[in-house]
């Protein structure tokens, strides 16, 4: 179902399409007028060790397939594949690999925007190719621009810290920061082969991706190598939690009843037993991933440290969408979507949920979203918009030179009746992407709106400026004015003051929903093409 529609030609031929770069020579793929090319070596790294540059080879190296992607702890079949579709590959310790989408190479005079694309997963899972909507083509095509995505080191493997067992580990816990930066490095040196602009380089992700955008910022070996960054869900108020009593690397040192000093021994541990041990931790326990303060790979979260001087002349794009994961298909206890209630039916669920706030509460929502049913109170994001907001307002706060523009993607999801949009959900519309998931298509409406999000995205990576034809004046957010980007049917720009309101008054009004995940046929398709 979700195989992409054939391609009108793909050109391999021994001799076409070679890049040659600094490193060596590439042969990948012309597919549509589109350079690929995939699984390309950006780094080699012992485990827990910092990576290093890949070295130079005689000859023309294939990139044609992608390359293996880190392993993790469990690797879950998500609950709904059909709204955020994913890929499966090899898993292997050896995946510092790259992928690039461009519209010419050997051009180094092109100087296109280069986007690199930061996956999800947290810190501990997902890859460059996870989702079918990473997949860059589109966006390329669109924009004029270079599209990379990567694999890195991730949970143990990545974000281990053992750096009190020894100087030899002194980077362990940002091994997979330091991936990204090698990967960064990479670009750097190779891009311009791709028709890149090594000096206009864009970071951007989502979820995890989004927070790695954020701390790549606070990361001094990762100066200059980037000029803008994009972080999509990535800043939580939930991630601000007191620190456990007792380190990762002490866990796993008593469950593997192995002393301090024999801590080398996980450096040959077979990957198994991290995951059997990881089933022992409880659910959870495998997400709990992330980088270590130090001097060169992470300087700390701005809210505990503030924003570093380097990060302060970067512009950033940061947004979320409207339900992240507090609907993920929920249904209410009487089994029911929430548009096929009338104003009775939600008024007393509203009632039965909020108690004697409920008033407020619908109040705050139509002065926050005038448009918006009321019943849409009990699907709001918990996990991300406060701590997007946070942030905005620190970057305000600190009074940056470079501006800060925020987003929210708020367009209802045609699939199950409804549905507000779920993480990820904005994705495919960034790629350029959405035509290709069914649930995301709405006839008519898709094809403008990925073009204003796409179309933002890729003149921000160009100009520092998001601002894009189409679409309403986005102005950078300030303490004064909070402006802030909607991204709908018919997108808007707004005060975020009443937003903030009502997230704020949320937070503070935790309710209980009954989650049901459907496994049946969606009742809308959506009548985009079919894949």
């Amino acid at each position: 179902m979700f195989i992409k529609k054939l391609t009108k030609q793909v050109i391999c031929n021994p001799d076409e399409p070679v890049v040659s770069t600094p490193d060596g020579r590439l042969r990948g793929l012309i597919v549509d007028d589109t350079y690929i090319f995939r699984g390309i070596k950006y780094a080699d790294a012992e485990r827990f060790m910092l990576p290093t540059p890949v070295k130079p080879w005689e000859g023309v190296k294939e990139a044609i397939i992608y390359g293996p992607v880190c392993p993790e702890i469990q690797t879950v079949q998500p609950d709904d594949n059909y709204t955020v579709p994913h890929v499966f590959y090899p898993q292997d310790e050896d995946c510092q690999y790259l992928n690039v989408w461009t519209q010419r190479i050997n051009d180094p005079e092109a100087k296109r925007p280069v986007l690199v694309w930061f996956h999800g997963g947290g810190f501990s899972t997902g890859s460059g190719i996870e989702h079918f909507a990473y997949d860059g083509e589109n966006m390329s095509r669109f924009g004029d621009v270079v599209v990379v995505t990567l694999n890195h080191r991730l949970n143990v493997l990545g974000y281990l810290d053992l750096s009190a067992y020894g100087e030899k580990y002194r980077y362990s816990g940002n091994a997979g920061n330091a991936d990204l930066v090698e990967a960064l490095r990479w670009v750097k040196r190779n891009i311009s082969a791709f028709g890149g602009d090594p000096d206009n380089v864009t970071i951007f992700g989502q979820s995890g991706g989004g927070g790695k955008v954020a701390s790549l910022l606070q990361t001094p070996s990762a100066d200059g190598l980037f000029q803008r960054g994009v972080i999509q869900s990535g800043i939580g108020r939930f991630g601000r939690r007191r620190k456990p009593e007792k380190s990762m690397a002490e866990t796993l040192l008593e469950l593997f009843n192995l002393q301090p000093d024999q801590v080398s021994e996980l450096e040959k541990m077979p990957y198994w037993r991290f995951q059997e041990a990881f089933t022992k931790l409880g659910p959870g326990a495998g997400m709990a991933f992330g980088p270590t303060r130090d001097d060169d790979f992470y300087l700390g979260d701005i809210f505990e440290v503030g924003i570093c001087a380097h990060a302060k002349t970067v512009p950033v794009l940061v947004g979320n969408v409207l339900g992240e994961f507090s609907q993920n298909f929920v249904t209410t206890v009487d089994g029911t979507e929430k548009n096929s209630w009338d104003e009775e039916k939600a008024l007393r669920i509203l009632r039965e949920k909020f108690g004697e706030d409920a008033d407020e509460a619908i109040r705050l929502h139509k002065a926050a979203y005038p448009d918006l049913p009321i019943q849409n109170l009990l699907f709001l994001d918990r996990m991300f918009r406060g701590g997007t907001m946070d942030y905005l307002h620190a970057r305000a706060k600190a009074q940056c030179s470079a501006p800060t523009y925020g987003f929210m993607f708020r367009m209802e999801q045609p699939v199950y009746g409804g549905t507000l949009p779920w993480h990820n959900a904005e994705i495919p519309y960034v790629f350029h992407n959405a035509d290709y998931i069914e649930p995301s298509y709405i006839p008519g409406i898709t094809e403008k709106l990925q073009d204003i999000v796409c179309g933002a995205w890729c003149h921000f990576a160009e100009k520092a400026d998001p601002n894009v034809a189409g679409a309403p004046a986005w102005a950078p957010f300030d303490e004064e004015n909070q402006a802030m980007m909607y991204f709908d049917e018919y997108s808007y720009v707004k005060s975020m003051k009443a937003e903030e309101e009502l997230f704020n008054f949320v937070d503070s009004h935790p309710i209980e929903m009954t989650r049901v995940v459907r496994q049946k046929k969606p009742k809308y398709f959506g009548g985009g093409p079919r894949v």
